[in-house]
């Protein structure tokens, strides 16, 4: 049994099928609602069912709390419809707008950038360009039906090649194939754009959290930033495991250099012999350094508890919940099957 769904205060009207979330629905339709995990950890996906019934499906306790369903919110990743639905959520209109497309591709090349992660750009045919937005994705469509997620790190300008940072997770089913038997020349088949993580427009400084190969869609944001020329102020905490796993220092250590209006603060999780700079929880790190968030704008991708945990602390700080951003690597556990 199908339901219609009305989003408020758009107007725009989608069928949901049952069993069908209403998130995956809202995207079928061509209407691109905020979203980072897609599996109810990140609660980025959070709005308010104003009028009819939801199951609200299986999530994660800290991404809706009881106290969020009692004020009418639900996970539109999780939730589905019972009956016909009218819901309040902030569209994102620019990615609407955007064709998703399924592509062959070629590996054109692979550089193991540190010793679990690896480069890998690939080829469209000549006749193929994929527009997405600066911080989106693409899914790897495989032979036995399944997908693996990874963020662009190129630039939308810069498209000649698809640039993505795969992290090896020991056991995954792709990433031991990246890592092991890919190589130059392969075929592969890709779906994209997808994703809701991009830089909105603002005045308001942007403050952006990597935790990991979290860099690489933040990477593709801040390049095209500045190949527009923004003028808003921007800082970008980079936490990694150790010196080795900050992979490309020298690509935010150049902006600095360059830009006038970016700032970056690498983030270690332990001191090492030599380190002269930051330590410790890369989210505490920009806890140190602000005491008032409430003017800002924050773009977090990671690993689900570093962006679980900047999200709680970040809107005790005064960030106002609507302008906190994230993509959740949820997919780069071993659970996932990465």
């Amino acid at each position: 049994m199908s339901h219609q769904v009305t989003i408020q205060p758009s107007g725009h009207q989608f069928t949901v099928q049952s069993g069908e979330t209403l998130l995956s629905a809202a995207l079928n339709a061509g209407f691109a609602l905020p979203y980072g995990c897609r599996n109810g950890a990140c609660g980025a996906c959070k709005g308010k069912v104003l009028e009819g019934r939801v199951d609200y499906g299986v999530f994660q306790q800290g991404a809706l709390t009881e106290e969020d369903k009692r004020q009418g919110l639900a996970l539109f990743c999780c939730a589905k419809a019972e009956s016909d639905l009218s819901i309040e959520v902030k569209e994102v209109g620019a990615a609407k707008d955007i064709p998703i497309k399924t592509l062959p591709c070629r590996v054109e090349k692979l550089e193991k950038l540190a010793g679990d992660v690896m480069a890998v750009w690939l080829k469209l045919p000549s006749n193929e360009r994929l527009q997405f937005l600066p911080g989106q994705y693409i899914d790897f469509l495989l032979k036995d039906g399944r997908r693996r997620s990874f963020s662009l790190a190129n630039a939308p300008e810069a498209d000649s090649l698809l640039e993505l940072h795969i992290r090896h997770v020991p056991g995954g089913h792709f990433t031991e194939h990246v890592f092991n038997t890919m190589k130059a020349k392969d075929i592969m088949r890709i779906s994209g754009p997808h994703g809701s993580f991009f830089l909105r427009e603002s005045d308001k400084p942007a403050l952006f959290l990597a935790g990991g190969t979290g860099f690489a869609p933040i990477k593709s944001i801040l390049a095209h930033a500045f190949h527009q020329q923004t003028d808003r102020q921007m800082v970008l905490y980079w936490g990694a495991r150790d010196l080795a796993s900050l992979y490309q220092p020298q690509v935010p250590g150049d902006w600095q250099r360059e830009q006038g209006n970016f700032s970056f603060i690498p983030v270690l999780d332990a001191g090492q012999p030599g380190w002269p700079g930051r330590t410790g929880r890369v989210h505490e790190a920009v806890l140190a350094d602000f005491a008032d968030l409430s003017g800002w704008q924050v773009y977090a991708c990671g690993a689900p508890v570093m962006v679980a945990a900047a999200r709680q602390a970040f809107t005790a700080r005064g960030l106002p919940e609507g302008e906190f951003y994230s993509d959740s690597f949820d997919f780069q556990s071993p659970a996932a099957g990465a």
